[in-house]
């Protein structure tokens, strides 16, 4: 980033932050008031029975908080001339923001309900796979992908044609999905999340090193670490609000949409480890389930789950998750520095 990349960074980090705490503070006691509580699942951990009634869609006080400094940001750049520049990163925060209307949708019908059951599976991976759809055609129209997609570490390069898209679909709605289950005890998406957009920021920087544009990288880096440190201030352990479906489909949004804007989408799949076993963990332990008439892989998927049934603390389970989180992005870091 140059010198106004750095100082965007700077204001949309610290607004989104701020915001999220000043907002959270008027939020919070207006969700408890509407009594838009969470509901526990009767098959969870039992000592989570404990939380029901936390309020829920707390995502809205970061989102919200994030929209402000963007619309700051865009008036900047509008009158300084940048705003086709920062376009990339306006296409990524559009297709957090559509997620995170997902998510709202899945948490309104989870109230109206009153059960941790919202949108059904087919519903939402539907509205998902259409979001994902018209970001890689904005992507595209705007010149940021092409079909061709790098392999980390391999140094090679596949021309895959319309079978990149495929891909490309497969991989927005599976890493949204894969952050939305990571969001199951207090502060662990929150702080996984917080060590990727670390690891965007430290990637913007060296596109500027190698003279690649790395603004719109930074702006997302921004987002993603300003929505979850204000965040932690109420949702780590033991957590005053949730960000319901409604933030972390939002945050999922914005890492892969980061992703892509590093050339090397697959990248998310090493940065974000955790989220990629999360997801994975539950479909082992579903067909294990299946093919085995009952018996489980797992104690509890997603595997944090497991590790509270092992007796880990909530608090040990995110200080590791995101150790591990932080350990391949450093992985990340040698595998996009040896393309």
């Amino acid at each position: 980033m140059g010198n106004k990349g750095v100082l965007l960074f700077l204001l949309t980090l610290v607004l989104t932050c701020v915001g999220t705490v000043l907002i959270s503070r008027r939020l919070i006691p207006y969700l408890k008031s509407k009594k838009m509580g969470q509901k526990i699942l009767e098959i969870g951990p039992r000592w989570h029975k404990s939380k029901e009634g936390t309020p829920t869609m707390g995502g809205l006080a970061f989102i919200a908080a994030s929209l402000i400094a963007v619309a700051i940001v865009a008036v900047i750049a509008l009158v300084d001339g940048q705003l086709e520049t920062l376009l990339p990163f306006f296409t990524v925060y559009g297709y957090g923001l559509t997620n995170g209307l997902i998510g709202v949708i899945d948490d309104r019908a989870k109230l109206r309900k009153k059960q941790n059951e919202g949108l059904t599976a087919p519903q939402k991976y539907l509205l998902q796979l259409i979001a994902a759809a018209l970001f890689l055609i904005a992507l595209t129209l705007t010149g940021v992908i092409s079909t061709s997609l790098v392999i980390p570490f391999a140094g090679v390069t596949l021309e895959l044609g319309f079978f990149y898209y495929v891909i490309a679909l497969l991989l927005l709605t599976g890493i949204v999905n894969a952050v939305n289950l990571t969001d199951g005890i207090d502060g662990l998406a929150s702080s996984v999340t917080f060590v990727v957009g670390l690891f965007f920021a430290a990637v913007s920087y060296l596109f500027t090193v190698i003279d690649l544009p790395s603004a719109s990288l930074g702006l997302v880096s921004a987002v993603l670490i300003g929505s979850t440190v204000g965040f932690l201030v109420y949702n780590f352990y033991p957590a005053r609000v949730f960000m319901g479906d409604t933030g972390s489909l939002f945050l999922g949004g914005m890492v892969v949409g980061g992703a892509f804007l590093t050339g090397t989408p697959l990248l998310v799949v090493i940065c974000g480890i955790i989220y990629i076993c999360e997801a994975a963990s539950v479909i082992l332990q579903v067909g294990y389930f299946k093919l085995t008439h009952g018996k489980r892989l797992f104690l509890m998927a997603p595997i944090h789950h497991h590790f509270e049934k092992c007796g880990w603390s909530e608090v040990k389970i995110v200080c590791v998750f995101s150790i591990v989180t932080a350990v391949f992005c450093v992985l990340a870091w040698f595998g996009l520095t040896a393309i």
